[in-house]
């Protein structure tokens, strides 16, 4: 990730880091293995864009799946997403100015996903490798996943584990540093009657290894010589392990006489860091004849903060390093560990041209907002995402 000017000395961007890795392989246990006998290849061009011009991400996502003979299925997908604009880097807004520093960033990511899948009998088993690199991480993962019909197809069992590999760059590092992350999984989906499918799932992580953000900073008051303290900026310091956990519960209902279908969900998040987290997510799904669905999706995210989240470490008696040892006392001021609320609503259109052409098309607005009454509200984006794609079906 380049940088485009060096007015705030190394702070940076990193929304996700190894975030298209990490995700594709949670989702491939997350979902379901069916094969299905359709060929397909699809494209989607997603914009991400926060307001006052600060992160724009715009991806390119192609994608093909193709069945091979009544049991293989394998899929393949490339992403490129291009990342420039500015991010808080962690220090306070100054005194008199209610606007967090920002840094320019820019950079580019490329991934592949591949994912292959056989059916034997009421066993479907799932293997998947994905990779994806920028100019400071590279990431590799691999994951394996089970799943098996019971009760007349009726219940479906899932057991499935992942593993990443990542490498990130640090300007205060001289080695590259490596990150490790184990995936746990196990869930149920359970047809309750004919319009009605009740999902539960749940999963635990343990990762090791450089969890630091090398771009953030926290800032500190520090006396120079008697009478005489500056604010100097720190590299932030977070453990070297943590463990999460997740739980999560889905119900969709068919409403038969409105031609349409409800979905809701709640997650839960916990981990060692003391960050917990609530989600909570409806989408409905309305049919218009035979080739025209809309669906408004609303989703709400609470957070409480990490343990070692600080606005500035002013009044603490930390006494932060320029090299951080992941040793405590353990420290951060990236926002994206705060206390914060969420919220994501929208409305998505799809659109059946024929038997094989599927057009789609989504609006969606995200919008975060402080808990805590400290840090400065510059620092949450508001951000507008408009997603485009088309599928062939063969």
């Amino acid at each position: 990730m380049r940088l485009k000017n060096l007015t705030v000395s190394v702070g940076r961007f990193r929304q996700h880091p190894g975030r298209v890795v990490s995700l594709a392989l949670l989702l491939s246990l997350l979902q379901p293995r069916v094969v299905r006998s359709e060929d397909s290849v699809s494209y989607k061009f997603q914009n991400y864009q926060e307001d006052a011009d600060r992160i724009l991400i715009r991806s390119h996502y192609l994608m093909g799946d193709k069945t091979i003979g009544d049991a293989f299925r394998l899929k393949v997908e490339g992403l490129i997403d291009s990342i420039s604009g500015a991010s808080p880097t962690g220090q306070p807004a100054p005194e008199g100015s209610d606007q967090v520093p920002l840094s320019e960033l820019e950079d580019e990511r490329k991934a592949i996903i591949i994912d292959a899948s056989n059916q034997f009998g009421p066993q479907n088993v799932t293997l998947q490798y994905a990779y994806s690199t920028e100019s400071d991480y590279d990431s590799n993962g691999v994951s394996v996943s089970l799943a098996r019909d019971l009760n007349q197809k009726n219940t479906t069992l899932q057991f499935g584990y992942a593993y990443t590999d990542d490498s990130i760059r640090a300007l205060y590092l001289e080695d590259w540093q490596k990150k490790k992350t184990h995936d746990f999984f196990a869930g149920v989906t359970q047809l309750i009657d004919k319009n009605t499918v009740f999902t539960f799932n749940l999963s635990y992580g343990d990762i090791s290894g450089f969890i630091n953000d090398p771009y953030k900073l926290v800032e500190k008051n520090i006396e120079l010589l008697p009478g005489l303290s500056l604010p100097l900026t720190f590299p932030e310091n977070r453990p070297t392990h943590r463990t999460k956990f997740i739980s999560y519960f889905g119900l969709t209902r068919h409403l038969e006489n409105l031609n349409a279908s409800i979905d809701g969900s709640y997650r839960y998040f916990r981990d060692n860091h003391g960050i917990g987290s609530h989600t909570f997510q409806v989408e409905w799904f309305q049919k218009f004849g035979g080739s025209f669905i809309l669906r408004p999706i609303l989703r709400w995210y609470r957070q409480s903060a990490a343990d070692f989240y600080y606005v500035t470490l002013d009044g603490t008696d930390i006494d932060p390093q320029e090299i951080p040892s992941g040793l405590a006392p353990h420290y951060s001021a990236d926002y994206r560990i705060s206390e914060f609320d969420a919220w994501t609503y929208g409305l998505k259109a799809v659109f059946e041209v024929n038997d094989w052409l599927r057009l789609d098309g989504a609006v969606e607005r995200y919008e975060m907002s402080g808990r805590d009454g400290v840090t400065s509200a510059s620092a949450y984006p508001k951000a507008t995402v408009i997603t485009v794609g088309a599928s062939a079906h063969f």
